[in-house]
């Protein structure tokens, strides 16, 4: 199905910043459902409201993209196996890229809460619109290629986000997602990103299958600062002085992190995860 038929049936209520019939007709702005999470997945901090979930996630993200830089994928350690996929995967869809797409700009459709974020991408040339992962009105099977990095852990009910994901892959599509690990390894800057989770490796693998995905291969992941110390002064540059915090982060530290990224170690499966602070995961759509 072309990209143009996604979501017609709720094209009216369609937001989007660029006039094409691709854009206009294929996600709409609709609420994501949240309940709690399970017991099981809770992290250490105390349970927040589906309402102040949201508003941490758009407070934090729409400041920071507002004063960031889009970062082409090109620059990321994941562009070898996203270039090798793409090809191959001509309905592309990226959930919540912020301004750090790791699916080619050119032919993906991209959807995001942030405004600034939409704006920029859109900018570019990408077809961005405004939404949220609980519900994506797009057409069954819609996608080849589905990718969602670093978004599931922020989300209150994360099984049916990622059913929703699992609704629009068609059968044999990967999903390409990242996800941190262990709920022992919470740290105060989990909470102030958003937050609701670290999984366990167990668990992140039984939610894959329940939704329809195996893995079929992973590797170590993430560009986050080890140090606490970093976390801590970074936490409270952007909370207190955003500008020079901002500054700091566009022209010095996510230029270093491009620069110092190794490239992914890729293992079978999901491999030995002891002191792994967030993996990136190639999955296949049964």
């Amino acid at each position: 199905m072309p990209l143009q038929e996604c979501g017609k049936s709720v094209a009216h209520r369609a937001g989007s910043y660029r006039k094409s019939p691709a854009i206009h007709t294929c996600l709409s702005v609709r609420r994501a459902t949240l309940i709690d999470m399970p017991s099981s997945l809770a992290p250490t901090q105390s349970p927040r409201s589906d309402a102040d979930l949201i508003r941490t996630n758009r407070g934090f993200y729409e400041s920071l993209w507002s004063d960031a830089r889009l970062v082409s994928p090109e620059r990321f350690n994941t562009w070898p196996l996203v270039r090798e996929l793409a090809a191959a995967a001509p309905r592309r869809l990226e959930v919540a890229p912020g301004l750090r797409p790791r699916l080619p700009l050119e032919g993906t459709c991209f959807v995001d809460l942030s405004h600034a974020a939409l704006r920029k991408l859109s900018e570019r040339g990408a077809e961005a619109v405004h939404g949220m992962i609980g519900t994506l009105p797009c057409a069954d099977a819609q996608f080849d290629l589905v990718c969602a990095f670093d978004i599931l852990e922020h989300v209150a009910d994360d099984e049916t986000a990622l059913s929703e994901l699992a609704r629009v892959a068609a059968p044999g599509a990967t999903l390409l997602m990242s996800v941190p690990l262990h709920p022992e390894a919470w740290t105060a800057f989990d909470d102030f990103v958003g937050h609701c989770r670290r999984y366990e490796p167990a668990q992140i693998v039984a939610l894959l299958d329940r939704c329809g995905f195996h893995i079929e291969r992973s590797a170590i992941y993430g560009m986050q600062p080890k140090s606490s110390r970093l976390l801590e002064l970074g936490q409270h540059y952007l909370t207190h002085q955003r500008e020079r915090a901002m500054w700091w982060y566009n022209r010095v530290f996510m230029p270093l992190g491009l620069r110092l990224q190794k490239p992914l170690q890729w293992r079978a499966g999901m491999g030995d995860t002891a002191g792994v602070d967030e993996v990136l995961l190639v999955c296949r759509k049964r």
